[in-house]
């Protein structure tokens, strides 16, 4: 008997390439498993994306929130919604090949690799070139490396949290592989509670992989598959929304994995020092919109900072 595979996509103003993601899972082969659902949660979309009148051959249900509930909460609202064995959590701007869900389910399924938790695939860009998208789970030094700027004054000495240094041409086990395609056991998923809905956006991946590794399962970076990753234009569009959301959650983090003095450090430098390395090269490119933009990041994240430091600690598991 075949394994179960649901498939969890959440969309937000994605445009046309929900419709191109879906019709790529339409087209994809499904020898080595059998697929029983497929869930895209349309977080309050304002572009009509999720709105289709083809059926796609798939065993498809569209949710419409009525409000964005950012992706940790939407995607364990669509995990919630059936029983596969396998959860897939597919960005709507990947386009799947013809292997890229049979050869994954088919390593989970070999008895060598019952340890392994999660599992991600090789995603190309849209000149079709590997990405490095595997990364080292953060600590205090990455993260002040990041907050100071310095991988993009120097990147070939500092590369922050990604794994730049490595092709992404030989199949690992990592510590993280990229959310945009994010296969996971169901069993693993229950056992460490889904996604720590605190995080909106970002670090969501991150943390449910560490806290996958502590419990004992492997996140493996598998480069018999493939996907296109094109990157969503909305992200350009709204820029100091995209970076609040990075630094609150990096915040999120840190208070949640590293020590109290670490985090306030995280804390400190994100407040009092990233500002100006961001600022400093919008002034040198007299760009009036990204200084602003910077400006209107830096004062949601003041506005929120409180309530971070002041929440709890504690895990946040599924209803």
């Amino acid at each position: 008997m075949h394994n179960t595979l649901e498939i969890v996509i959440i969309n937000w103003n994605s445009g046309p390439l929900l419709r191109d993601c879906l019709e790529s899972i339409a087209s994809s082969s499904r020898r080595a498993f059998q697929l029983e659902n497929v869930f895209v949660l349309d977080n309050n979309s304002s572009d009509a994306s999720a709105e289709f009148n083809e059926d796609f051959d798939l065993p498809l249900t569209i949710i419409e929130n009525d409000r964005n509930r950012g992706f940790a909460a939407a995607a364990n609202q669509g995990a919630g919604l059936g029983d596969a064995e396998y959860l897939l959590f597919l960005n709507p701007d990947v386009i799947l090949a013809s292997e890229s869900l049979n050869r994954p389910m088919e390593f989970m399924e070999r008895e060598d690799n019952t340890h392994v938790g999660i599992c991600g695939i090789q995603l190309k860009d849209e000149t079709s070139m590997v990405a490095r998208t595997c990364r080292h789970f953060p600590h205090l030094k990455r993260f002040l490396t990041e907050i100071c700027g310095l991988p993009k004054l120097w990147p070939d000495r500092f590369s922050g949290s990604p794994m730049l240094h490595w092709d992404h041409q030989k199949s690992h086990i990592v510590d993280q592989v990229s959310g945009a395609f994010f296969l996971v056991r169901r069993s693993v998923f229950e056992e460490i509670g889904g996604f720590d809905e605190r995080f909106f956006l970002y670090f969501e991946e991150v943390d449910f992989s560490l806290r996958a590794r502590k419990a004992g399962w492997h996140t493996f970076y598998h480069t018999g598959a493939f996907a296109h990753h094109v990157d969503l234009e909305w992200l350009n569009q709204t820029r100091d929304k995209r970076h609040f959301y990075m630094c609150k959650s990096r915040i999120q983090y840190s208070l949640k994995h590293f020590s109290r003095l670490e985090a306030l450090v995280v804390v400190f430098g994100t407040l009092f020092i990233e500002p100006f390395t961001r600022l400093i090269p919008a002034l040198s490119r007299l760009s009036i919109s990204d200084f602003t933009s910077v400006l209107r990041a830096y004062g949601m994240l003041w506005r929120v900072i409180p309530d971070l430091l002041n929440s709890p600690k504690q895990e946040v598991h599924l209803q």
